[in-house]
Order: structure tokens, then sequence, then C-alpha cells
């Protein structure tokens, strides 16, 4: 019964690793201008891709029901991790077939992008830690210098705000500080993108606020006129918008507190019910954001303002965040205009937030595999809206898995610690999102009056469960709770 169980592992995992060269062999051969250095990463992110297009779950029970790897954390090898099974299986493989991406391949592959992107660190066994600059840096060089000496080692500047005498301004109090400290800290700058903000332009635009209530109809549309005088009536700030969206499709507006459906197009607009209210406030204000997460919204994510940003961030930025990306022709026109204004321009971060560049991952990844290294944010504030609360967990794991299959080094962002940082105290479950940052290669965090309590706390959590964790896989240091038991008489 063990002798026909263990031929049918091999069978299974024989047909697997058939499925796994074919792919790649026809998707290769198709792809052009794929840096030689990616090479390796792009016929490992498919290998990986073909392998969890199935369902082996039961070939996993089998596999570990003989002592054998169930292929579970082998996301960065998971070829050559498979010939190894079917080798102790008495399967012999010539040298030249034997997959050169093995774990320490891969491996060290995300290990020197991330030495790239972000620069040198101290402690290998936490990630990078990136902090978020407000315009209140520029005039306080005794925090910047703090914040470099307590780990920090990516600087954000978000172009969405303040200009370029501020920016340059907060660059020149940084690079004092790493002048004085003789520490590195890497300058990452996002390009803002399309701003589809609440525009009130009927009731309520004077005091930039009106009252709702649950089951309300209420107006998307460009104008105010057709409408009676106490509709309320938003613009999405972004001509066309309106346009796009259809009747049974949900409307979000600020961060998702608020919820719609489109109730029916008309003319003169698309006319949105209020079906949830989760603030106490009930108002919709100006300038917040809409989100459309059932929507084909068609908006390039670079606007004539970012385009206006882009030769600064060329001169003075290491990386270009790149915000509500959507699909490889995004990333490529970002490419082209970097490329037209500096020999060795930023590189990229693909920050993914929509429920596109979700489903566009792979495809993502292959266009950025053009350059020598780039990088991926799982921005879960805007992907948490667009996707769904409940579904965040699992996406934000699918992202890590998928970019450690590619060798790409990953930035864990939004709301890190948040609550911490604006109160000073910390809730225990952003104490165990933080412990889970420590799969990706960068953590972000935002600005808050407690910045310097949170790089503290954030670096004990990360060393503490970095002992635990190399990405997903589960390490074994020496357990204090299982030293007692052993060492008690």
């Amino acid at each position: 019964m063990k002798t026909d169980s263990l031929q049918k592992v091999r069978t299974h995992l024989r047909e697997l690793e058939k499925n796994m060269l074919l792919e790649s062999e026809k998707r290769v051969l198709k792809l052009k201008d794929i840096d030689p250095q990616q090479q390796h990463s792009l016929r490992n992110l498919i290998h990986y891709l073909t392998l969890r297009s199935e369902d082996i779950r039961e070939l996993q029970d089998a596999l570990h029901i003989h002592g054998l790897s169930s292929l579970a954390s082998s996301e960065s090898h998971i070829h050559r991790q498979l010939q190894s099974i079917l080798q102790w299986l008495k399967q012999d493989y010539p040298p030249d077939e034997l997959d050169e991406c093995n774990y320490e391949f891969g491996t060290r592959q995300i290990e020197e992008r991330s030495k790239i992107l972000f620069g040198e660190k101290n402690e290998n066994s936490t990630p990078f830690i990136m902090v978020t600059f407000d315009i209140s840096f520029t005039e306080d060089y005794a925090l910047i210098k703090a914040l470099l000496q307590n780990g920090m080692n990516v600087a954000r500047i978000n172009c969405a705000h303040d200009d370029e005498a501020t920016w340059s301004a907060m660059i020149h109090q940084l690079e004092k500080a790493c002048h004085e400290t003789g520490l590195n800290c890497k300058i990452y700058m996002d390009i803002a993108g399309p701003k589809i903000r609440t525009l009130l332009i009927n009731k309520g635009h004077k005091k930039g606020k009106v009252k709702i209530k649950e089951n309300e109809l209420i107006w998307l549309a460009d104008h105010p006129k057709h409408f009676a005088k106490d509709d309320i009536v938003i613009n999405p700030n972004i001509p066309g918008i309106v346009s796009m969206i259809k009747k049974g499709e949900r409307v979000f507006i600020d961060d998702g507190m608020i919820e719609g459906v489109v109730e029916a197009i008309e003319k003169r607009g698309a006319a949105v019910r209020i079906v949830r209210i989760s603030s106490g406030k009930s108002q919709i204000k100006s300038h917040k954001g809409i989100n459309f997460p059932d929507s084909e919204i068609s908006v390039s994510p670079i606007t004539d303002f970012d385009k206006a940003c882009l030769p600064f961030i060329c001169k003075y930025a290491d990386l270009v965040g790149y915000s509500f990306i959507r699909n490889a022709t995004d990333l490529e026109n970002l490419q082209s205009a970097l490329n037209e204004l500096a020999a060795k321009p930023p590189y990229i971060i693909m920050k993914i937030e929509t429920p596109e560049s979700v489903k566009n991952l792979p495809a993502l990844l292959i266009e950025g595999m053009r350059q020598k290294a780039f990088g991926v944010m799982i921005a879960r504030g805007d992907l948490a809206v667009e996707i769904g609360f409940e579904r965040t967990g699992e996406i934000q794991d699918e992202i890590l898995w998928i970019c450690e299959a590619a060798h790409v080094p990953v930035v864990w962002a939004t709301q890190v610690l948040e609550t911490l940082n604006k109160t000073g105290i910390a809730t225990r479950s952003e104490i165990t999102d933080a412990a889970h940052a420590v799969m990706a290669e960068c953590v972000m965090i935002n600005k808050g009056e407690h910045t310097i309590k949170v790089i503290e706390t954030l670096r004990n959590v990360l060393h503490r469960i970095g002992g635990h964790h190399i990405k997903k896989r589960f390490t074994f240091r020496p357990l204090g709770i299982a030293q007692k038991f052993i060492n008690e008489k």
C-alpha cells in the first residue's frame, strides 16, 4: 500500500514538472527585453503560477505523510524543490537538468534586490523601515536625526502634498542628518496619481459638508444643473468618471465609511442609494476619497501634475512610488517617461491598491522584469476599500507569495502601528499585524506624534518574530517555553 501511494506521488510530481516546463518554455519565448539578471526569476514565477493554478492539497498531505517536503514555503525555488523531492524518490537527473534556481539562489536574489532598492541595514533578520515625512520635518532636524539613529532606512515624501520647495527642505535636512550621523537613507517619492475625491456642487457646497442618512438617494454628476436645490450632488473631481459607472455597482466614500449602490443612470448623472453609514457623524465632506470597486475606471495613473513632478523626482529620489497602477501598459508608460528624463532613473515601487492591479499582478511583475530591480508595495488602505476588508488578509498573502516567486522585494504599508503612532499605546491586534510584516522586505509607517516609539516597537517586534520566520517559512529557534519545560527538575 505504501509503495503504491508513493508511486502516485511520483506520478503527480512528474506531471506537475512537465506542466511547469511546458508553460515556461511557451511563455518565455514570447517575452522580449527581459533583463538578463531576471531570467531565472521569470521562469520561477511561471513555474510557481503553474503549480498554484491547480489544487494540490491532497498531494501535499501525501508528501507530508511520507516525511517529504510538501512544497510549502518554496516560492523562491519551486521547480528545484520539486526536483529535490523526486530525487529522494529515486529519480535521477543529469546535472544540466537540475534547475539553477535553488533555495540559496532565490534567497540571494531577493536580498540583492532589496539592497539595491533600500540600501544597507544593520539587522539582517528584520525588514527595512520606511518613514513618511510631512511639512513639519522641514523645521525638525532633531527628529530626522533621531529617526535615522533609531533605524529609519527610507524616507518617504508624498508628492500629493506640499511643493518642490518643501520637498527640497525635507531632503536638505535628511542629507544633513545622514552626513552628521554617517548613516545612509534612501529617498522614496510617491507620485500623487489621479485624485478621485468628493466635491459637493449643490446642497452643502458652501460649508463643504452635508448630512446624509441610510436609504437616501444622492447623485454623482459633473454639473449641478437639472437638480433641485435640496438634491445632494457630488462631482468625483475627474471628468468622465460618472460615464464609466453602471447600474448595480458599488460606490464607497471616505475610506469605505459610506457605501452606496448605483440605482439608476440618467443623462444628468448617476443616482446612488446610500445603503450603509459607518461614521457616527453621518455626513459627506468635500475632498474625501471615492472608490468604485466594481467599475472599470479608465483613467491614466500619471496626471499632468505627476509629469511636472518627475524631473524633480529623477533628480533627488532613489525610488518612485507608482499609485493606482492597473496594468502592464501603465508601468511601461512610467518607465518610458523616467528613461526620457534620466540616464539612471529611480527604481519603481508599484503600489498594489486596485482590483485590476491584483488581477494583473503577474503581468505587472513580468513587465517590471525589463528592469534590473523594482519593488511592490501592498498599499492596504485603498486596497482594502476596493476589494473588501474581509479579503485583505487573503490578498496580501497572495501578493507576498507571488512576489517571492518573482524575487521581488515587497513593502508592507498602511496603518502599521497607527494607534500607537497617534496615541502612544498600541492595540493588541496591530502588534500582531506588525509581526506579520516580517514576511515583507520593508515596512512603511506613517507620520504621527510617536514615530520614534513606533520604530522602537516595530524593531522589537520584528526582531523577535524574525527569529521564527524567514519570509513565510518557519524556523526553529529555541523556544523559551520548551527550554523551561526541559530544564524543570
